[in-house]
């Protein structure tokens, strides 16, 4: 039976760690703003901003909240977040995505400054991460990493395949696997015999939006297998890139959907707010 990686308890005690942490650095007179901006009123930004909020309250960080009309200009939202830059009681800037498509993503990511980035999308905080530097990391990532080592599960040295290569997890995941000394391959849709080559890995992180896509042939046994998909099936029910069923009796540890990555990503989140006053 493969060891579940148990992702709700393990952001909780980050979470927990980081209240602590939070109240000793209120008792040295640093408090620590986030300022969260959503634009309309899209249903699932609106759960996140909602669990990013309640995790602010809980680990005792202040949120600002910035809910701005489904027809707000590019223009308008550029200028609220130059304002949030310039205002020296906001230590975080997040802008929730995805952004109706009168305004241009990719410029909204870079007018936030490098050092209130706490999602870690700038092209700053990405080649800090690649480079090596002190830097705000890719919340998902960053969540996956920790999954790994409050499990028990090294990294060094191990084969390492990631399935997919978007900005915000394949490319930043392999930057930190790397960090940890795991040796890291990345696939995509362009892989020729995607199987031949997840076969191989020790650990494999599926990230691609496909659901079920990756069954027991993608997998060796023993593996450890991180789920970041976050799918609906036929039926509408939630489920990740991993047909759990199928690989779970063949791995030595393995994500649930849900339950295992997403609880990470706004608990690093969190973790990211508290680095903008660390020392």
């Amino acid at each position: 039976m493969a060891q579940l990686i148990d992702g709700k308890r393990i952001s909780q005690e980050i979470k927990d760690e980081l209240k602590v942490e939070v109240q000793k650095l209120k008792e040295q007179g640093k408090e620590i703003c986030l300022a969260v901006v959503q634009v309309g009123s899209d249903p699932a930004s609106t759960v996140y901003v909602r669990n990013k909020k309640k995790a602010c309250a809980y680990v005792g960080i202040e949120s600002r909240a910035y809910e701005l009309p489904e027809e707000t200009t590019e223009e308008e939202l550029v200028n609220l977040i130059k304002e949030l830059n310039q205002d020296e009681t906001v230590n975080g800037i997040l802008v929730q995505l995805p952004l109706p498509g009168q305004i241009d993503e990719d410029k909204i990511i870079r007018t936030i400054s490098p050092d209130k980035d706490v999602d870690g999308f700038h092209p700053v905080s990405v080649g800090r991460l690649w480079i090596g530097e002190k830097g705000f990391l890719s919340c998902t990532p960053a969540g996956i990493i920790q999954l790994l080592k409050r499990s028990g599960i090294g990294i060094e040295g191990k084969n390492c395949v990631i399935v997919g290569r978007s900005n915000i997890v394949g490319k930043p995941m392999a930057a930190l696997i790397l960090r940890e000394n795991g040796t890291v391959t990345v696939t995509h849709s362009r892989t020729k015999d995607l199987a031949a080559v997840t076969s191989q890995a020790d650990i494999l992180i599926a990230a691609i939006g496909k659901a079920r896509f990756v069954t027991a042939e993608y997998v060796k046994e023993g593996a450890v297998v991180i789920d970041v998909g976050m799918n609906r099936d036929d039926q509408n029910r939630l489920c990740g890139d991993v047909d759990f069923e199928s690989v779970e009796p063949k791995v030595s540890a393995i994500t649930p959907v849900p339950g295992g990555v997403g609880p990470m990503t706004i608990a690093m989140l969190m973790d990211n707010c508290v680095e903008t006053v660390r020392c």
